[in-house]
This record gives C-alpha cells, sequence and structure tokens, in this order.
C-alpha cells in the first residue's frame, strides 16, 4: 500500500521476532485450529479458512500479545506491577496471564464499561479502576497511576512485543493451511494485521492482506489514505471501534498491507449471526469483521482461499440475543404487522383466523386506541408473528389484504 506513511528503514517486527514470540508463549496458550467452513465458502463464492481465536481461555487473541510482553518484562519492571487501559479483551489477557506469572495488574476502564466485563477482568486477578466516560480518559488516567506508581504499562497494540505476539495467529494459520492466498483481517488499533502482515509477507508464495474496519470508525483507513471519513457511532464492532490508529501499526500497514475495506452494521450482524447458526460459535462484532467483508464485497475474495480470525468471542448475551432476534426479521421469520381495525367486538378473533389459516403463529399482539391519527372508533393492532420464510410471511400479507384489511409490515432499519 503505497502511502506517505510508508518508509524505507526497518521495521520494528520481522518474521523472526514472531517465530521467536511463538516459541515463548505457545506451551501457556491455546493452539486454536483452523478450519474450512464449507457453507460459508459456499455463501461467499471463496474458500474460507477459519481461525478460532474466540476459543481462547479469555476468548480472544489478545492473549497471545499480552503473554509475550509479560513474559520479556525484567524483573524490575514486573514487581511494581503492569497497568493498561482497556474495556475489553486486552484487559482481560493481560490480567489473567499477569495472575498466572504473579505478576500485579491494574485496569483503567471507562466508568461507562459493562459490569460483565469488569467483573471478569477482576476475575482475572486484577484490580480494576474505572474513570473517565472513553478510552482515552481512561488511557490519560493510566499513563498518570504509571508514572505515579512506577508501574508497567502495557499497550493494547502499538509495541513490537505486542505486535509480535499477535502475530503467531498467523503463523499457527499457515502451519495448518499452507494454500491461504488471502488474509482478511479486522483493524482497530492495528496490532492484529500487522502481526498477520509480517507473517504473509514471509510466506513461499503471495499473500493478499486485506484490513477490515467499522464504516463508522475507519481510523487507519483515514491515515493510509489521508481521507477525513468521521469516526463516531455506536457499532457492533466495539472491540475495533479506535478513533487513532497506532504510530507504529500504521507504519508497518502502510508497508505490509494491500488494502482496507470498511462494513456497514448490517453485515456485521448478519456475519455474528452466521457464525453462530452455522459454526455454532459464539463471536463479537469486531471479531465476524473479517466474514462481514467477505458478505459485504463477495466480488473481492470470490476464488480465493482466505483466512479469516475470529479474533474474539466477548459480546454480550443480551446484544447477542437482539443481533439474533434481528436476523430473523430481516429474513422473514419474524415480523411485526400493523393492522388498521375497526374497534368492535369479533374484530381481532376474525384477523387472528387468517393467521391460523396461514399456519403463522402470533407471539405478541398490541393494540393502540388512543395515540393514533384514526378517526375514534379506528384501532391499529401490531400483531408480532413467527413464519417459515419471506415466502411464508408474504403469503400471509397478501391473504390479510385480500380479506380487506390495510397491513403494513413494520421494517427494521
Amino acid at each position: 500500500m503505497a502511502t506517505q506513511l510508508a518508509s524505507t528503514a526497518p521495521l520494528p517486527v520481522g518474521i523472526d521476532d514472531v517465530r521467536t514470540a511463538h516459541a515463548r508463549i505457545r506451551d501457556a496458550i491455546v493452539r486454536t485450529p483452523t478450519l474450512v467452513s464449507r457453507t460459508l465458502s459456499a455463501l461467499t463464492g471463496a474458500t474460507v479458512y477459519l481461525k478460532f481465536e474466540n476459543l481462547q481461555f479469555t476468548a480472544a487473541y489478545k492473549e497471545r500479545g499480552a503473554l509475550n510482553t509479560l513474559l520479556q518484562l525484567s524483573d524490575a519492571a514486573r514487581g511494581p506491577g503492569v497497568i493498561a487501559a482497556s474495556a475489553g479483551n486486552h484487559a482481560q489477557g493481560l490480567a489473567y496471564h499477569a495472575n498466572r506469572l504473579g505478576v500485579p495488574a491494574t485496569i483503567v476502564m471507562p466508568r461507562n464499561t459493562p459490569i460483565v466485563k469488569v467483573v471478569q477482568t477482576q476475575g482475572h486477578g486484577a484490580t480494576v479502576i474505572l474513570e473517565g466516560d472513553t478510552f482515552d480518559a481512561a488511557y490519560a488516567h493510566a499513563r498518570v497511576l504509571e508514572a505515579e506508581r512506577g508501574l508497567t504499562f502495557v499497550h493494547p497494540f502499538d509495541d513490537p512485543r505486542i505486535i509480535a505476539g499477535a502475530g503467531t495467529t498467523a503463523l499457527e494459520m499457515f502451519e495448518d493451511v499452507p494454500d491461504i492466498d488471502t488474509l482478511v483481517t479486522p483493524i482497530g488499533g492495528g496490532g492484529l494485521i500487522s502481526g498477520m502482515a509480517t507473517v504473509a509477507r514471509a510466506q513461499d508464495h503471495a499473500v493478499e492482506v486485506v484490513g477490515v474496519e467499522a464504516e463508522l470508525f475507519p481510523s487507519m483507513y483515514n491515515r493510509i489514505n489521508g481521507t477525513s471519513k468521521p469516526c463516531a457511532g455506536d457499532t457492533l464492532a466495539e472491540g475495533i471501534a479506535v478513533k487513532e490508529p497506532g504510530g507504529i501499526t500504521s507504519r508497518m500497514v502502510a508497508s505490509l498491507v494491500d488494502d482496507i475495506v470498511l462494513v456497514g452494521e448490517r453485515s456485521l450482524e448478519e456475519a455474528v449471526s452466521l457464525l453462530l447458526q452455522i459454526e455454532k460459535t459464539v463471536v463479537e462484532g469486531a471479531g465476524a469483521a473479517g466474514l462481514a467483508a467477505l458478505l459485504e464485497h463477495p466480488e473481492r475474495f470470490r476464488g480465493r482461499t482466505v483466512g479469516v480470525v475470529l479474533c474474539g468471542g466477548n459480546i454480550d448475551t443480551r446484544l447477542l440475543a437482539n443481533v439474533l432476534l434481528r436476523d430473523l426479521a430481516r429474513s422473514g421469520r419474524l415480523a411485526r404487522l400493523r393492522i388498521r381495525l375497526q374497534d368492535q367486538p369479533g374484530a381481532l378473533f376474525n384477523v387472528a383466523r387468517i393467521f391460523e389459516s396461514q399456519r403463522v403463529n402470533i407471539i405478541e399482539v398490541y393494540h393502540q386506541r388512543v395515540f393514533t391519527t384514526l378517526p375514534a372508533k379506528g384501532l391499529i393492532t401490531d400483531i408480532e408473528c413467527e413464519t417459515r420464510d419471506r415466502a411464508h410471511l408474504d403469503s400471509l400479507i397478501a391473504a390479510l389484504r385480500a380479506a380487506g384489511y390495510e397491513t403494513a409490515q413494520v421494517e427494521l432499519a
């Protein structure tokens, strides 16, 4: 990727660093499988291999870089303890391995961090400090505590030791599937893709490296392409919702990565849902970004042998439920129909008979008499229902309209 960030100076991480990191950490991490998905391959037109990093003990690849860094700290650096700012997987990976090695760990998290992540991080033995409403505020406070307490700061991505540890993910992928010719990798701060690309460039055949960012947070895309797309919003992929990528990682991406694609929220939701339905595996939004890219840009990857890292599986269960329900709604298997009725005895019964005749299950019924623009004798009824598929739903709507009912489907965004 030719940009002004590219440099002729040697990069801070090379393939030997990644190989050494793997030898250092491999006995204390899970060697997660890399498996072909026949169904996703048929769906996308590419041969899709999935690297199940959501099967790490803390459910994310972040353990690799955290452990690689901890093992290289001197006794003097370990003694007072380590500190990090993170609201997610880096916090848990660092806390778990620090605790295992007997190193005190302090994690600064934004005050709005979901309680489940706070509890999980504390469960790994870390001291959690809630500070600020944003990651930037938490980060700034962590650097203050670092200086005040003499702690060792462990950056979530902009550190050669973190990058080398992350790259061990690709090392295992190519050992398992040497024929991979394309890596599709999520980008947040850029640590994972920097390590992955380092390994890709060391292969004996050409490997294309493509990064993926959420459309709402195209920070690395902006940095590399000199654009100024806004970085803000409520994305499902909060694990890669980074406003400012790293300096080291930006340089490595500029030198080693071929392309960066952006994916929308709908593709991220679809990817999370498909991975659960097809692969029976739970993946967070950031972890599903690679598959989302294949779904949103199929022509870009058709015919390629693609390696996709499912880099994390820490998703709130209520959020996962919402994603799955929204996917059912988009596929026509779950629907809310808005029907205009006369407010008189038997009106709802007559509508229900049509649902019964179409063999459609009614889940919920909502009557609205007051807050409506209809005359006083009018009634709006919303009926949530469950159908077999889109064709079944269309048949129900046609039957309701044929019976004289004004019917509309309440659509999702």
